[in-house]
């Protein structure tokens, strides 16, 4: 049995000023053949519960290429035709194939399609033709549009945000693709779209009312007759016509099974919609409330600068506001080559004056002065064997600097925005996060894995940015109307 592997992952934020350009791609990868499993089959992430069916007798599984850069804008149309039109003829030149599995993200937009991943499905079913089955993982934060349940064999979606289960859902898409390939099952999807937005600082699966309606999914999945329930939350940053909540259900052959299910979960999602709205913390109230704090660290989320959600990484409004207030003993990574680049020139043990982050737009903060000590130079790679959100091991934030500044804040200066998903990017770097009082970490819920262990607390601010909590600063041209909680009047009529 032929099974192909590959994929294309992006999380397109449409109101990021950073295009997801052709040069960004060919930089961050691709990774290629053999070389998937040397980076993909010892971590957690998606292609790992691909790569497990290596090891089962009868199959060939073989790694074609994968794509995968950090949230930012919509992908240039020549990186996306350059990318796609490489997966469709890596599947036509090493096939035939008995079934394949695709892995994408569900949130990625392009100059010329809104619908990214469904259009890749699209060209990816074409080659295949009407009998190959394809199996599909999307993340959770997916914006699942109806091009995907058309040219899917079956789907399942990460149910866990963080997302600590990639691998596992993988896996579940993975084995129910050969027992489909084997004639075991006949799937057949349905595909529920309520309406409604969730705001992302209700969307951890830890926190109600989310972990509510995950366990009610959860629970249609144990049904006789389903085959996989997924939870799409929805990415709330780009502005496409499926944005939004979404509920799939797979089933053995049972059409009506599958719309039932998947409307049971839709149902108690608009139920509770009034309950998936939230608000932040001003940042001033914030760094009071961490600086009086006697336990240490306080993690302070930095929403509006959410790198996993598709920002630039150099919002300095939290910095500004703490050297304003007077409040020190602060931990923050700011993605600055220009930066970097003077602290390699003044060199270790060197003193530096520059101004760090706010380079990308005004929407993120301006610039800030410093003057410091150059306490680490390095090239930025390190690893996290522990549970880490999407479940990935290698990280690369290019060349690095930290800086301990006059202010007591160590700021560590990178070359490649990146969120705060990792104990180990701390660690890495010789700083100990139990030593710190305020930890700002980029991003909503995907730090929470790595530093709700040791945080005495943890924070939302509601800070500025292209990844704002506050959905109502986003200017709509392309979602449904009316949606809640947008048009607070949109209905979604019972069945």
């Amino acid at each position: 049995m032929r099974i192909a592997v590959l994929g294309l992952s992006h999380e397109s934020n449409t109101y990021s000023p950073v295009p997801a350009s052709l040069d960004r791609w060919l930089a961050a990868g691709p990774v290629e053949g053999a070389d998937l499993f040397d980076r993909y089959a010892s971590s957690e992430a998606s292609l790992a519960g691909y790569l497990e069916l290596a090891s089962e007798p009868g199959i060939d599984l073989v790694p074609l290429v994968f794509y995968d850069l950090t949230p930012m804008g919509a992908i240039t149309a020549d990186a996306f035709e350059t990318m796609a039109g490489r997966l469709v003829a890596e599947l036509e030149r090493h096939g035939p194939w008995d079934a394949i599995l695709l892995a994408l993200h569900g949130a990625a937009v392009s100059e010329g399609y809104r619908d990214a991943d469904g259009e890749i499905l699209r060209r990816v079913r074409s080659v295949a033709g009407p009998d190959v089955p394809i199996g599909l993982v999307l993340d959770m934060h997916a914006n699942i549009s109806p091009a995907i349940g058309e040219h899917a064999t079956l789907v399942t979606t990460y149910m866990t945000n963080p997302h600590l289960d990639a691998r596992r859902r993988a896996r579940l898409a993975a084995d129910l693709t050969l027992r489909t390939v084997r004639g075991d099952i006949r799937p057949v999807m349905a595909l529920e779209m309520p309406p409604l937005a969730v705001n992302i600082l209700r969307q951890g699966t830890d926190d109600p009312p989310m972990r509510e309606l995950v366990a009610l999914a959860h629970e249609q999945a144990r049904r006789p007759g389903v085959l996989a329930m997924s939870v799409a939350e929805g990415f709330p940053y780009a502005d496409v016509e499926e944005m939004g909540m979404a509920f799939l259900c797979v089933t053995d052959g049972d059409p009506d099974l599958a719309s039932e299910a998947a409307r049971i979960v839709a149902g108690e999602a608009w139920r509770m919609r009034s309950q998936l709205d939230g608000k932040a913390v001003a940042i001033e109230d914030a760094l009071l409330r961490a600086a009086n704090d006697a336990s240490r660290p306080i993690v302070l989320l930095d929403v509006g600068d959410n790198v996993g959600g598709g920002s630039p990484g150099d919002s300095t409004h939290v910095l500004a506001a703490a050297r304003r207030l007077g409040i020190g003993g602060l931990f923050q990574s700011l993605c600055d080559p220009e930066a970097v680049r003077a602290c390699q020139e003044a060199g270790v043990g060197g003193s530096v004056s520059l101004s760090v982050g706010g380079k990308t737009d005004g929407l993120h903060g301006e610039p800030v002065p410093i003057t410091g000590t150059v306490r680490l130079l390095d090239g930025g790679k390190f690893e996290d064997p522990g549970a880490t959100h999407g479940g990935f091991r290698f990280y690369d934030a290019g060349d690095r600097a930290v800086v301990h500044t006059a202010e007591d804040h160590l700021l560590m200066l990178i070359s490649l925005p990146m969120g705060n998903t990792s104990l180990q990017q701390l660690i890495s770097a010789g700083i100990d996060p139990l030593e710190r009082q305020v930890i700002v970490a980029k991003g909503v819920h995907s730090p929470r894995a790595a530093f709700e262990p040791i945080a005495a607390d943890m924070i939302w601010m509601a800070t500025p940015g292209c990844t704002t909590a506050d959905l109502g600063r986003l200017d709509y041209r392309h979602r449904r109307r009316p949606m809640f909680p947008y048009e607070p009047e949109a209905s979604y009529p019972e069945r």
